[in-house]
């Protein structure tokens, strides 16, 4: 058995992880603590300290009771707002406090784009301009090309949508250059339509929650071939003789 532990911020599309724990297999649990987010609002101040290192380390006596394997910060704004440099000292300080291997779902992104050969994407934002951008410079620092970026600046609305707003937000950001697409807002609940949209954009699409739960999977050594969690899923695992 391989557990999973998340820290998640607050409550919004915390149901994506039950669904991705079914789509996993038997053999993986999936196990999240919600984290405090004080105020609710994508401003520079409060990402900040949405992730800091006390309101994430609250929620890790629980993931150490419960066994998991590794954890991560399933938040992308509020890592990404830190920096390159200082989302490194946010999963170290992470990972010291939890006496696990720990990552967050900005660097998902960055190793997620590894793993199936992207070096340009569009980015899909619910944040306002600038935070937005400021994503954009992290994926850079990560030696990922932007082709573009599109925000809808709606993140408080975010966990009320359905279908129809998500997949208008992926081709709205959408670029004929781009290898792939991102939604970077674990606000939205899209594991349920990942193989759908990308049908529809040809394309890989990366969802904060889809990357955020491989890239758990990656830090426990684990590889799950899941084709209905799209093409980010679709290697197949390390088969040891």
């Amino acid at each position: 058995m391989t557990a999973l532990g998340f820290l998640y911020p607050g409550h919004s599309a915390e149901d994506d992880y039950p669904r991705i724990e079914q789509l996993l297999g038997s053999d993986v649990r999936v196990d999240l603590v919600h984290t405090d987010i004080g105020e609710d609002a994508q401003r520079m101040d409060t990402l900040l300290q949405m992730g800091a290192p006390d309101r994430l380390a609250a929620g890790l006596q629980q993931l150490r009771l419960s066994g998991a394997d590794a954890v991560v910060w399933a938040c992308t704004s509020g890592s990404f707002v830190h920096g390159w440099d200082g989302a490194h000292e946010q999963v170290r300080s992470l990972a010291m406090a939890a006496g696990m291997p720990a990552s967050s779902t900005s660097f998902a992104f960055v190793h997620a784009l590894r793993e199936i050969e992207a070096r340009r994407v569009a980015v899909g934002a619910t944040y306002p301009d600038d935070v937005a951008a400021l994503f954009a410079d992290f994926l850079r620092a990560g030696g990922v090309e932007v082709t573009g970026t599109h925000s809808s600046g709606t993140a408080a609305a975010a966990g009320s949508w359905g279908e129809e707003e998500l997949f208008a937000l992926a081709r709205a950001a959408d670029t004929p250059d781009a290898d792939a697409v991102l939604l970077p807002d674990t606000a939205l609940h899209t594991v349920a339509h990942i193989p759908a949209l990308e049908k529809e954009l040809g394309k890989p699409v990366l969802t904060a929650n889809q990357v955020t739960a491989w890239e758990c999977l990656r830090l426990a050594d684990r590889r799950v071939n899941a084709p209905e969690l799209g093409a980010l899923f679709t290697r197949e695992p390390i088969v040891q003789v």
